[in-house]
C-alpha cells in the first residue's frame, strides 16, 4: 500500500507532467490547439487547487472533477459543438 507522500509525489508527478504537456502545445500547435491547450488549462488549473483542497492529492478524484468542470462548460454552451469535441 502507497503511504500519503508516495500518493502525494504521484500527484504532483501528474500535475507537472499534465503541465507540461499542455505548455508544449505551445512551441509547437496550430493555433486550434493552442485554443485548446489554454483552454483545458484553465479548467486544469481551476480543477487541481479544489481536488487539493477539498480531496487532498487524488489522481481519480482530479479526472472525476476534470469531467465534471467540462461538461458543466459544455451544457452553458461555452464552447461550439465542434470545439467541445476537440476539447473533449
Amino acid at each position: 500500500m502507497l503511504t500519503n507522500q508516495q500518493l502525494s509525489q504521484d500527484f504532483g508527478n501528474f500535475i507537472d507532467q499534465a503541465e507540461a504537456f499542455l505548455d508544449s502545445i505551445v512551441d509547437s500547435g496550430s493555433d486550434h490547439e493552442l485554443f485548446v491547450a489554454g483552454y483545458l488549462h484553465g479548467h486544469f488549473s481551476l480543477v487541481v487547487s479544489q481536488v487539493e483542497y477539498a480531496d487532498g492529492r487524488d489522481i481519480n478524484s482530479l479526472d472525476d472533477a476534470m469531467q465534471l468542470s467540462l461538461q458543466q462548460a459544455f451544457d452553458n454552451q461555452e464552447l461550439e459543438p465542434a470545439d467541445q469535441s476537440q476539447v473533449y
